[in-house]
């Protein structure tokens, strides 16, 4: 029926258009309780044996919503009730931004794919802060704060940028997320440079520790998947080094090998996601755990389509696992079918819970 609904009307809108619709129909939804309460059931059943423990926090299940679509935290009840275990909103900036002029947002069908230079648009960390100090909880969820840098603060001044982000949102964030890895915004991506990024993790967390004093803020770093290998290498050690909580990898890739739509858009710039990823985010998944193990909490992200894509990150290393782009293709009964088949796939493995699953597939080859 999506399938259909999906062909018929929302591939005929402007991609930015249809989102914006589609977060208005879920807002509403979460605003109605008979109408929450009965697509909560029917789209969000819980299964006991998926219940995760991560980053010292309790979730109903590994599968969550992934940055990048609910920007300002304005529908964290309503992606709850369609069925995401967590949350991760953002990406937030110090400074309310426009973002980049549109058009900026395209799929690429045929590859199951989209291209974005959204470049952070929000409205800036003390109005999304408001929010969620405001936020009176329907659904219970893990909240993820992603922040990032305002694109017209200088590189240099990057570190006290994010610091006032941190001081603002992290007491209301169950885990906070630096990014450091989208390709729309100028000169970001060299902040994955270990050089550069201890000093701004390092700020990130004592601002954390400074402004939340009855908790510890999860901090975790979300890179890219453009990383060389030595790289990905040196922020693994780097996150043992620095005693980081966790590592999203990753981020959307600015490589178009492979595609199969239209080289118009292909051509255009920003950040891929979607199915073309799912090599490389496993990869640097894997690679990412053969350096840290179960030290550091890794997520899984970039290309997961459905249950067994979200069981092979799993099985890589992944403690929890997120999506995004496969959101827009396969419709508001997909994390139902993700956390429904993570169930099946667990119950035919020889793994007791979930926990024991993680890495299963890493320690293979190392052993």
């Amino acid at each position: 029926m999506y399938a259909l609904f999906f062909r018929l009307v929302f591939r005929r809108m402007d991609a930015e258009k249809a989102h914006h619709l589609a977060f208005r129909w879920i807002r509403l939804a979460a605003r109605v309780p008979v109408l929450r309460t009965f697509l909560a059931a029917a789209l969000a059943p819980r299964y006991a044996e998926l219940r995760t423990q991560a980053l010292g926090l309790r979730m109903h299940g590994p599968f969550g919503l992934a940055a990048g679509f609910d920007k300002n935290a304005v529908a964290i009840d309503g992606m709850a009730m369609l069925g995401f275990g967590h949350v991760e909103i953002g990406t937030v900036t110090a400074q309310a931004q426009p973002g980049n002029p549109k058009k900026r947002l395209f799929r690429l069908v045929r590859d199951r794919a989209l291209i974005n230079r959204m470049g952070f648009n929000n409205d800036g960390s003390a109005a999304v802060a408001a929010r969620l100090g405001a936020r009176r909880e329907v659904f219970r969820t893990t909240v993820g704060v992603n922040i990032g840098k305002t694109k017209v603060v200088p590189e240099q001044d990057a570190v006290a940028d994010y610091v006032t982000s941190t001081e603002r949102l992290a007491r209301y964030a169950d885990y906070l997320v630096v990014n450091v890895s989208s390709p729309n915004t100028p000169g970001l991506r060299n902040l994955q440079a270990t050089e550069a990024l201890r000093p701004l993790l390092a700020a990130v967390r004592e601002a954390a520790d400074r402004t939340v004093t009855d908790r510890r803020v999860p901090l975790l770093v979300k890179i890219a998947p453009d990383l060389a290998d030595e790289d990905v290498d040196a922020v693994a050690d780097l996150a043992l080094e620095l005693g980081l909580d966790g590592i999203i990898a990753t981020n959307t890739t600015i490589g178009r090998a492979g595609l199969r739509s239209d080289p118009a858009l292909t051509a255009e710039t920003g950040g891929l996601s979607g199915a073309p990823l799912k090599s490389r985010s496993l990869e640097v998944l894997r690679r990412l755990y053969a350096r840290v193990g179960d030290r550091v909490t890794l997520v899984g992200v970039g290309g997961v389509e459905d249950a067994e894509d979200a069981w092979q990150r799993i099985l890589a290393g992944a403690t929890l696992v997120q999506g995004y782009t496969a959101f827009i293709y396969r419709g508001p009964f997909w994390m139902r079918a993700v956390h429904k088949g993570l169930a099946a796939r667990l119950a035919a493995s020889p793994y007791a819970t979930l926990a024991d699953a993680v890495g299963a597939d890493s320690r293979k080859v190392t052993s």
